[in-house]
């Protein structure tokens, strides 16, 4: 089994930064429009970027998304990522930490990343699927063990993955998920730090948000449909095995889910900061979903390619992307965050769709 996770986190790195992997439809970032100011009466100079994440200062809203550990690839991907974001000040999370617990010597995949990036704001991530028995020879997680994964990088936050898309189209995924809420409820009692549930590419409806809520999580990941689809992952990995069946269930639902922006629009319902997660791939989606009301955006894929070709690759990127995001307040007139949030758009198209079938508008 080990060695079954150590080689599916390497599939998942390959896949991710190099596979036929997106989503088809799209995170529909088109059909939300933010209104021009031809006056905008701001210095563009003087924009601030700078934001708070559960009580954290950060120097810009984007979040380096968890996105692998557990081999050697891994580390040398989490090394650039940390540095990158301790230079920036932006918060960044690690991969699943399930690697590590079960097989110790792997640590260092995830410990790489507080080494790098000190005083950076660190997410660790555990999955809910792994918190209740999935049969005799995969209990959950102890309390210990989650607590490990979270000093494992000295971590500020700890998300919760949930993820159940991909474990359906896994072939040897874990498909139980009956007591996962109780579940989530006594890590949030149990841990010493701040608890965000994360969606992994399937999004969030507004119930699901207020349902988080209750259990205690103190943040919420959208991960909506739009980005990174780990079905299609899935469906690629059960190809190479030769598992027919859930090859057809990643074609199948390769665009599975709640759109990012319906569930950005969807979870403000909860009160809880938002990660806008999903589709995110330049700094005009990300002003889009800050402008719906998510505190940070999360950036999965592109900056895991970034990582591949070095520091200063990834350095370029997260410049360009903010220079987008200041270039867009300052189009609608907006000195900070707070007050984009506070300007008008308009949204069509299918995006508007869902939001009126769903009773969000």
């Amino acid at each position: 089994m080990d060695e079954l996770i150590e080689q599916r986190k390497a599939d998942h790195l390959r896949l991710s930064a190099g596979g036929d992997v997106d989503a088809l439809g799209g995170a529909g970032w088109d059909d939300i429009r933010l209104v021009h100011e031809a006056l905008p009466e701001v210095d563009r100079c003087d924009i601030a970027l700078a934001t708070e994440f559960l009580g954290t200062p950060l120097q810009a809203p984007l979040f380096i998304a968890g996105m692998t550990g557990g081999h050697r690839t891994a580390h040398d991907v989490n090394a650039v990522l940390a540095r990158a974001a301790q230079r920036h000040g932006l918060a960044m999370g690690v991969g699943s930490q399930r690697a590590a617990l079960r097989k110790g010597e792997l640590a260092y995949t995830y410990t790489v990343v507080r080494e790098q990036a000190p005083t950076a704001f660190i997410v660790a991530n555990i999955g809910a699927p792994q918190l209740i028995a999935q049969g005799p020879a995969n209990p959950p997680l102890s309390p210990d063990e989650v607590a490990h994964a979270v000093q494992m990088v000295n971590a500020n936050a700890l998300a919760v993955h949930l993820n159940f898309l991909q474990e359906s189209v896994q072939p040897e995924g874990e498909r139980k998920a009956r007591g996962c809420a109780e579940a989530i409820a006594r890590v949030v009692r149990e841990v010493q730090v701040p608890v965000i549930a994360k969606e992994t590419g399937a999004g969030l409806s507004r119930e699901t948000a207020v349902r988080l809520k209750a259990l205690g999580v103190k943040a919420l990941d959208v991960g909506g449909v739009g980005g990174t689809s780990f079905a299609a992952i899935e469906g690629l990995r059960a190809e190479a095995q030769g598992e027919a069946r859930y090859e057809r269930l990643g074609v199948l639902l390769r665009d599975w889910g709640v759109p990012t922006p319906v569930s950005v629009i969807g979870a403000i319902e909860s009160g809880l900061p938002l990660v806008a997660t999903g589709g995110i791939r330049t700094g005009v989606d990300a002003a889009k979903a800050l402008a719906l009301g998510s505190t940070l955006v999360g950036v999965a894929r592109p900056l895991l390619q970034a990582a591949l070709e070095g520091d200063a690759a990834v350095d370029v990127w997260i410049e360009q992307f903010l220079e987008e995001l200041r270039t867009v307040l300052f189009l609608t007139g907006s000195g900070d965050i707070a007050e984009l949030r506070n300007k008008p758009r308009v949204v069509t198209g299918t995006t508007r769709e869902w939001l009126q079938q769903l009773q969000y508008c």
